[in-house]
């Protein structure tokens, strides 16, 4: 018996009774990297231009997306120059805010941005002891772009790419600065709307009272500010021989199926028509 009982303790498992778990700090890390690499609200904006440009393209499939603008231009502050560009939907912006009050402070040269001056600014000076001690601020040029060059009633510096997209999907524009790891959200909202009146029926008596009836682009406006999402594309496309009336493809790309997509764009392509009237008719 004794042999066989130390046979079998000798090869029988015992389970330790107390178990020690350790969780790794870099274990957290990771997580919090993939969250952020997910979440594109922790995307940030960075410094390189190059890389700001492209991923705006990318988010907003720009080589597709017809009603999407990138409008880039050299900055002049204080005499020197960076390279920049705005990021706005056409069809929500105002063209003459856009011209007067964004472009022209930033793009042309005139006695405010031209003046090189001090870099730095004594803020206050003490001395002791016979030695002067002073207090400079460098120049920066976020508070001097906000402060002198652009004067819109609403200006807002965005750190994260999501928050930036949200402003421009509301009719605002967006400007990127090299060298800058932030952006400037605009307030340039200019699309149109129906003016307040009494409905000719009470058909519909919950919702707005906006319809596909007017002009292309005013038509994708109204698709935009009802879906506030970067993943809204419209393309455009010419149907007609005769009339080359324009459409739009409205789908989101992060739920359509792409085949479905591209057989109703092969579809519109290849019809054999002279004239397109309407939806139903043609």
């Amino acid at each position: 018996m004794d042999i066989k009982n130390s046979i079998k303790n000798f090869f029988s498992y015992k389970p330790e009774k107390s178990y020690v778990f350790s969780v790794l700090d870099h274990v957290e890390n990771q997580n919090s990297t993939n969250d952020a690499t997910e979440n594109p609200q922790k995307t940030k904006i960075e410094k390189q231009y190059d890389n700001n440009l492209n991923h705006v393209k990318t988010s907003y499939n720009t080589l597709i997306n017809s009603d999407i603008v990138i409008r880039e231009f050299i900055l002049n502050a204080r005499n020197q120059q960076y390279k920049a560009f705005l990021l706005y939907i056409d069809g929500m912006i105002d063209t003459n805010i856009m011209n007067d009050f964004v472009l022209k402070p930033l793009m042309l040269k005139n006695q405010s941005n031209s003046y090189a001056g001090e870099q730095t600014r004594v803020i206050s000076e003490t001395k002791i002891n016979n030695v002067t001690i002073r207090k400079v601020k460098k120049f920066d040029i976020t508070q001097y772009l906000l402060n002198c060059l652009m004067p819109q009633n609403s200006v807002k510096v965005e750190e994260y790419f999501e928050k930036v997209f949200s402003g421009v999907n509301s009719g605002n524009c967006a400007l990127f600065i090299d060298t800058l790891d932030i952006a400037f959200d605009i307030e340039v909202k200019g699309f149109k709307q129906r003016s307040i009146d009494a409905p000719n029926n009470e058909v519909v008596i919950k919702g707005s009272q906006e319809a596909f009836v007017e002009n292309l682009r005013t038509n994708t406006s109204i698709l935009r500010r009802i879906i506030n999402n970067e993943n809204l594309i419209i393309e455009n496309v010419e149907v007609g021989e005769i009339t080359k009336t324009k459409c739009g493809i409205c789908y989101m790309q992060n739920i359509t199926n792409s085949d479905l997509v591209a057989e109703a764009k092969y579809r519109l392509n290849n019809l054999g028509v002279d004239s397109l009237l309407s939806s139903r008719r043609t």
